[in-house]
């Protein structure tokens, strides 16, 4: 049986979860040293998702650079 596409997760991998699951948590939370191996992993508290934004950079410039060196190799 196959699923149908309203149901399937086209950007799964792109979107960022605003949820995390309770190892990632203790994980988090071990890191900041905010819990131990020994305590309990029920009532954990908070933690914050931070979202990655990647900036992508201009390739405006390197192109028109590029476009003059090879216009004008004398200029070199």
């Amino acid at each position: 049986m196959t699923i149908d596409k309203s149901l399937k997760i086209s950007r799964g991998s792109i979107q960022s979860r605003n949820v995390l699951t309770r190892v990632e948590r203790l994980q988090q939370l071990a890191e900041e040293e905010r819990w131990n191996t020994g305590d309990s992993p029920f009532g954990l508290p908070k933690v914050r998702v931070q979202k990655v934004s990647l900036k992508r950079k201009k390739k405006v410039k390197q192109v028109e650079e590029d476009a003059a060196v090879k216009a004008d190799p004398a200029a070199e």
